[in-house]
């Protein structure tokens, strides 16, 4: 009999993370998002993101994805709070640790999408496409945060 080297009694959830990155441009507030390449959600915008890999911690997982899809290092993230609503994710039992701050846009250089985001843009917070998975609800909850 072949012994598995993951196999568990009880089943298991992915983890992924979420970065809301907002850029304070003078008295005007943007929110960076990535098209995403991929299916689910093929060509939606989305936040930073991605599945956490064997031994890495939340904050590392999410820092990496950042940096993989838009460019972005070196940034000091928060946590935000986790999303693990049923059906979030079309792929299955999936729970997101979402994370946020706040930069300037003068500091940071250009973004751009690679991996698996397409494009990497600042969108103004009062103007935002649609959105994949619920990172809609995600951007209302680190808005209020933001905005105190």
């Amino acid at each position: 009999m072949e012994e598995k080297k993951y196999h568990y009694k009880y089943p298991r959830p992915s983890v992924t993370t979420d970065c809301l990155v907002f850029g304070q441009d003078g008295s005007r507030l943007k929110i960076l998002l990535i098209k995403r390449g991929f299916e689910p959600f093929k060509g939606r915008w989305a936040f930073p993101g991605g599945f956490l890999e064997m031994g890495e911690s939340a904050e590392e997982g999410v820092l990496r994805e950042l940096e993989e899809e838009t460019g972005l290092s070196g940034l000091s993230v928060k946590q935000l709070h986790t999303f693990s609503a049923p059906g979030r994710d079309p792929r299955g039992w999936t729970i997101s640790i979402a994370f946020w701050t706040v930069v300037q846009l003068s500091d940071v250089e250009d973004v751009k999408g690679s991996d698996d985001a397409v494009e990497a843009e600042w969108f103004d917070v009062d103007n935002v496409p649609a959105l994949a998975f619920d990172h809609d609800e995600m951007l209302k909850m680190a808005l209020m945060l933001v905005r105190k």
